[in-house]
């Protein structure tokens, strides 16, 4: 490096004094003429030679001997979990809009042909035979105010019950578990002692259903404690909520005015071809419409208590309730299929259940409908339509969604043993076996002929119209077990259900009903 120095450098280097000393440069000479002292040349620096190193020479080493290699089996694909969909509260989309479609195209053709109707019976009354006209006067003066009587009576009884539930629970749902029995006994016996083969047939039926509701009644009553207990615990925000009855009221109302103008079309169905077809669709439209707004009282005050559990906050009724007829009338029309239906296989699996094992083919039977029972509550259930009035989820999301939600906590025994959705059903057979005692009892005075129809249509309004006021508490505690299952150290949750749950796994008092095969289960 020092022999690649450019010689002009003004830097020398002095090898034994290790210092260096500036040069002047030709500008820098003085004013005046000195002589200047003459200077000793520094020597030239010479590196000294240097031994190169010798170069490294690496030793061959040996090499390792290969290991045989064991094979490895690679870990099991494992199936993926399910991952929760992003759910909110204030979701603004339409739910199941084919089933929305199918019940708007249902409602114009059910009034499109009720209109028919109306007019075919008014002509009728004009233009018709003497005959014609006559039987149509008949029908109107014997048969329509029975009717009307029977809805009105039907509306009182639906308020009376739901009244008398909130106050008094613990009452009401011992009374309507053994009154229901009763009264359709009652209803039954009446029927037969009309001694008329309709009559009659109808009286069986009502004495056997009588009879069946008696050893449920008989069955359940261990479940009753809980089920007063939940009751009361899940009607407390009731109170604090005082327009939540709204939607009831405009229901009924609702359902008052179509069921007088469907009254008509059943009359004017008489004067018309193909009158048992006619009457049949007529009774299938009205059982689903009825659904619906039973329903749609269902998602109005799941709503609000869901909001109530999750937020701590009063919503609007009003807001609610138009949220329940806009985006989620879908859900509503595709559960009021749906949930009826599951209510029904519910009974008749417990039935056979009881049955079970004394006969081989009722014990296949009974294992057939576990199953399918087992399919259903997965994608169809009544829980659902907390989850729909939550997060607008579609009917079958929302089903699986609450059914997860109770695995998760080990609830399924619990809500398959709640028999909250019994006492509301039982509650409209009451109003209906009470509608046909009185409507049974005036026809037979004035127009025996007509006891038998009007004794099944007074049951089915009064069982309808009730049906829409009990869908409050039945909401009530299907929110309350919802909510409980997604967050149980809410507050405003106390330990009800986790009592509950010690008892069952302990002494196992309450027999849930089992959606499994015996052979099958742990």
């Amino acid at each position: 490096m020092m022999q690649r120095l450019n010689p002009t450098n003004p830097l020398r280097i002095v090898a034994g004094r290790s210092s260096r000393m500036p040069t002047p440069s030709p500008s820098q000479t003085p004013l005046h003429r000195s002589t200047p002292t003459p200077q000793t040349p520094l020597p030239r620096f010479t590196p000294t030679p240097q031994t190169p190193l010798p170069r490294f020479t690496p030793t061959p080493q040996t090499p390792l001997p290969r290991s045989t290699l064991t094979p490895q089996t690679s870990p099991p694909r494992s199936s993926p979990t399910p991952q929760p969909s992003v759910t909110t509260l204030s979701s603004r989309r339409y739910t199941n809009k084919i089933s929305l479609f199918l019940f708007v195209f249902h409602m114009v053709a059910a009034v499109g042909l009720v209109s028919f109707l109306i007019f075919k019976g008014i002509q009728g009354l004009i233009e018709a035979s003497e005959s014609v006209k006559r039987k149509e006067r008949n029908i109107l003066k014997f048969y329509l105010p029975q009717v009307e009587a029977a809805s009105l009576l039907s509306i009182t009884l639906a308020f009376a019950w739901q009244k008398a539930v909130r106050q008094w629970p613990r009452i009401m749902v011992h009374f309507i578990l053994w009154s229901s029995s009763f009264l359709s006994l009652s209803a039954g016996i009446l029927l037969i002692c009309f001694q008329k083969a309709t009559t009659d047939a109808v009286g069986v039926c009502l004495i056997a259903f009588a009879i069946g509701n008696g050893l449920y009644a008989c069955w359940v009553t261990p479940r009753i404690g809980f089920c007063t207990d939940i009751l009361i615990k899940s009607l407390e925000p009731v109170p604090k909520l005082g327009d939540l009855n709204r939607p009831t009221y405009c229901m009924l109302g609702v359902g008052f005015l179509w069921m007088s103008l469907w009254i008509l079309a059943v009359i004017g169905a008489m004067n018309f071809y193909l009158t048992p077809v006619v009457i049949i669709a007529l009774v299938l439209s009205l059982t689903w419409t009825a659904e619906v707004m039973r329903n749609i009282v269902n998602l109005t005050v799941s709503r609000v208590i869901v909001l109530y559990y999750l937020r701590g906050m009063q919503s609007s009724t009003l807001s609610c309730f138009q949220r329940a007829v806009t985006l989620n009338l879908g859900s509503a029309c595709l559960g009021s299929l749906f949930v009826p239906t599951i209510e029904a296989l519910r009974i008749v699996v417990r039935g056979l259940n009881l049955l079970e094992g004394e006969d081989e083919f009722m014990f296949s039977c009974a294992h057939c409908c576990l199953d399918v029972l087992q399919c259903i509550f997965r994608y169809g259930n009544g829980w659902a339509f907390v989850q729909i009035a939550a997060y607008g989820k579609g009917f079958v999301q929302a089903s699986q969604d609450s059914w997860h939600l109770f695995q998760r906590q080990g609830m399924e025994p619990i809500v398959d043993s709640d028999i909250t959705s019994s006492v509301c059903f039982l509650a409209g057979v009451c109003s209906g076996s009470i509608c046909v005692i009185a409507v049974a009892a005036w026809t037979a005075r004035v127009h025996q002929t007509y006891t038998a129809t009007l004794s099944l249509l007074s049951f089915f309004i009064g069982y309808l119209m009730t049906r829409i006021a009990m869908a409050l508490p039945q909401a009530c505690v299907s929110c309350y077990y919802v909510c409980y299952a997604e967050n149980p150290s809410n507050i405003l949750f106390d330990k009800t259900i986790q009592d509950h749950q010690t008892v069952m796994a302990a002494d196992h008092d309450v027999e849930p009903t089992p959606r499994l095969p015996h052979r099958f289960s742990a």
